[in-house]
């Protein structure tokens, strides 16, 4: 006894294969599509947030190392909140970066801009 199957998306009768789940690439597409939106558009704006936060930390430190204000970084929109990864040293300082880009808050406001060089 065969199950009527019924497409994801649109709703039409299902013939051919077994396991045919979309009547057509545009259903399955569209399925797809609805399915992952809402969590696709997070992913996209943190991955935004993080690639400004990115390019302002490599704007700021051509040299490699050098210090900043919390004004000048706030000013060009970098986002405190959203980061790659932390890294604590011996000594208890933690550096937050954003990909190989980081930052270590110092008294005063002030940022230590580093750039790790990957191994």
């Amino acid at each position: 006894m065969n199950e009527e199957r019924l497409c994801l998306d649109c709703g039409t009768t299902l013939h051919g294969r077994a396991d045919k789940k979309f009547c057509n690439d545009l259903c399955r597409n569209n399925y797809n599509n609805q399915l992952n939106s809402s969590s696709y558009n997070l992913v996209r704006n943190i991955n935004n947030i993080l690639r400004r936060n990115r390019r302002i930390l490599e704007e700021l430190n051509p040299g490699g190392k050098t210090k900043t204000t919390r004004k000048k970084l706030s000013a060009k929109g970098f986002d405190f909140e959203y980061h790659t990864r932390s890294y604590q040293t011996q000594n208890g300082k933690t550096y937050h970066f954003c990909y190989e880009y980081g930052y270590l808050p110092l008294d005063n406001d002030e940022f230590l801009l580093v750039k790790r060089e990957e191994v």
